[in-house]
């Protein structure tokens, strides 16, 4: 089962509990039926009247929550438009219900454009059904489809042809810079703080393994985040609500099967609206201009990886490092992912094999290990101190076995520098 526990003194000035845990609609094969991964309301601070800061956008909520948009600093007194969201207004209790069996519908003949192909093809004769569908011989169609597919893989993966490898990692070093969030945004936020933030993280974690979504989506969701804090105020109240709207884009870019927006409104135990999620949605897109594509630590330690192999060990370590960083905005937003990626693969293989940042990566990167020294000392008493953090969600995902139980390795007491 898994659940957030927020201790009181984990947000300042307040006296925040989350809620107690619910059954989920939704649980994978791990969670225990009837349960759900929630996190408390972070509760709005009653002053409403935030001050203007520098650089920062104001989003000003109404009393029921339905209008909010971001105001730019400087035009404060002059009431912007808001921008307006189409909904679906058809009452819910009027709309067809919708069975497992039946999410799927078939589009009619005219719509695909068939009526007269299919005409065409009377000639044809179709194909002889299987009478057993589960003994498939040699000359199955089915059969023959998977292994060109695995074929079509295998050649179409672009990363691991050398022809696009140094463009492919040239481009994400030129948009890791354009996708970086501000440095010390969080001084410029008047309501929320950096442990509000690792709180928040904490709960995305959860999320992603109530739901198996990818650790990629995790890291875009972050990254989504802190772009959008990086310009706009928010009440904390409505932290949570930036960061249902982060995962949920992130699902959709990243997920084959994003879960539905339904599944989020319930995992933040029913406390804000689906209407009240799109908008959010419809506010960070357009805060963020739709760039979406973010180079993530996740993406750079795949490179790393293609370039110096390692075995599973030292790859899962390295990204259990890399998810260690996404939780304290200080000190590793001044870090690009790239540094961030180098530091864990070079912790990560030092503390598994004993050898450290490899001379194949120096030339490809470019990052000696002086570049890499002040990311590798943050990231070391990180790794150190993740037993103690207030916030173990991640230290929990990589005790599994499919993880090699990384999170249980004692960090090394010094790295050759």
């Amino acid at each position: 089962m898994l659940t957030s526990s927020v201790a009181a003194s984990d947000l300042e000035n307040q006296e925040n509990v989350p809620p107690g845990t619910k059954g989920a609609s939704h649980p994978p094969a791990t969670a225990a039926p009837g349960t759900r991964t929630v996190l408390g309301l972070l509760r709005a601070n009653q002053h409403h009247s935030l001050q203007p800061q520098a650089s920062l956008c104001q989003v000003p909520w109404s009393t029921n929550d339905d209008n909010y948009v971001g105001i730019p600093v400087g035009k404060m007194g002059n009431k912007q438009p808001a921008f307006t969201i189409h909904m679906d207004e058809v009452p819910e209790s009027t709309r067809p219900k919708r069975s497992g069996a039946s999410k799927k519908t078939l589009p009619s003949e005219e719509h695909l454009g068939l009526v007269a192909a299919v005409a065409s093809m009377g000639s044809r004769k179709p194909l002889t059904p299987i009478e057993n569908p589960m003994d498939l011989g040699s000359g199955s169609p089915s059969i023959m489809d998977m292994s060109i597919v695995q074929e079509i893989e295998e050649i179409v993966n672009v990363n691991h042809v050398p022809d696009y490898i140094e463009d492919i990692f040239k481009y994400l070093r030129e948009m890791e810079v354009k996708c970086k969030p501000k440095v010390g945004y969080m001084s410029k936020q008047p309501d929320i703080t950096n442990n509000m933030r690792a709180i928040l993280v904490d709960w995305l974690v959860e999320v992603g393994e109530e739901y198996r979504l990818q650790n990629e989506t995790l890291h875009l969701a972050v990254n989504y985040i802190d772009r959008f804090l990086s310009s706009m105020s928010v009440l904390r109240g409505k932290l949570q609500l930036v960061g249902t709207a982060a995962m949920l884009l992130a699902s959709k870019f990243e997920e084959i099967y994003p879960p539905e927006v339904a599944e989020f409104v319930y995992i933040t135990d029913d406390t804000y609206t689906k209407k009240q999620v799109l908008r959010m949605e419809h506010l960070v897109l357009k805060v963020l201009s739709f760039d979406l594509a973010a180079p993530t630590i996740n993406q750079f330690l795949s490179q790393y990886f293609l370039h110096q192999p390692a075995c599973s060990q030292v790859e899962n370590l390295a990204t259990y490092l890399g998810e260690l960083s996404l939780i304290d905005a200080d000190p590793f937003l001044k870090y690009l992912p790239s540094v961030i990626a180098a530091a864990a693969f070079h912790i990560a293989n030092y503390t598994i094999t004993g050898r450290t940042w490899p001379e194949s990566l120096v030339k490809v990167t470019g990052y000696t290990m002086e570049n890499l020294q002040p990311c590798l000392m943050d990231l070391h008493k990180t790794y150190h101190r993740a037993a103690q953090h207030s916030q173990q969600s991640i230290r929990e995902k990589y005790k599994a076995l499919k993880y090699n139980a990384v999170s249980l390795i004692d960090p090394p007491e010094k790295l050759n520098l």
